[in-house]
């Protein structure tokens, strides 16, 4: 797998007015980055409705829906990390991974990003990281294979 996360993939935003906001702030990094289409970012906010992306340890994991496989060129993931909480559905977020995966591999890189919020150490790093470039090289082992 070539790596999925770029340096200039990773960003430290003060805020977001709403989830939808967020999830829109993350789809563009991937239509940036060259990772997905436009209609990409309205499969993230359709499945959105269907079932909340919210996965604990202030993390959410917006991506699009099956049927808008077709608008993925590349396996990429974006973070934004917000200084100020979102309202999640009621849950409190601050770190917003957006993912798009070709084929399968949104499995892999999703069980990856997992593994380091699942540790409450590493989730209080990733918060606390001083800036983008610190956020990135905790993130690194997501494009290890």
């Amino acid at each position: 797998m070539s790596e999925v996360l770029s340096r200039d993939d990773v960003v430290v935003a003060h805020s977001a007015a709403s989830k939808e906001e967020a999830i829109r702030q993350a789809g563009e990094i991937l239509v940036r980055a060259g990772a997905v289409e436009p209609a990409y970012v309205d499969a993230m906010l359709e499945r959105e409705r269907s079932i909340s992306t919210y996965m604990g340890n202030f993390l959410a994991i917006p991506h699009g829906t099956n049927e808008a496989k077709g608008t993925i060129q590349r396996s990429a993931l974006c973070l934004v990390r917000y200084d100020e909480t979102l309202d999640w559905d009621g849950n409190p977020v601050r770190v917003v991974v957006g993912i798009a995966g070709v084929g399968d591999e949104h499995l892999e890189i999703l069980s990856k990003i997992a593994l380091v919020f699942a540790d409450t150490e590493q989730v209080q790093r990733v918060l606390d990281a001083p800036s983008a470039a610190a956020l990135y090289e905790i993130l690194q082992q997501v494009n290890e294979a």
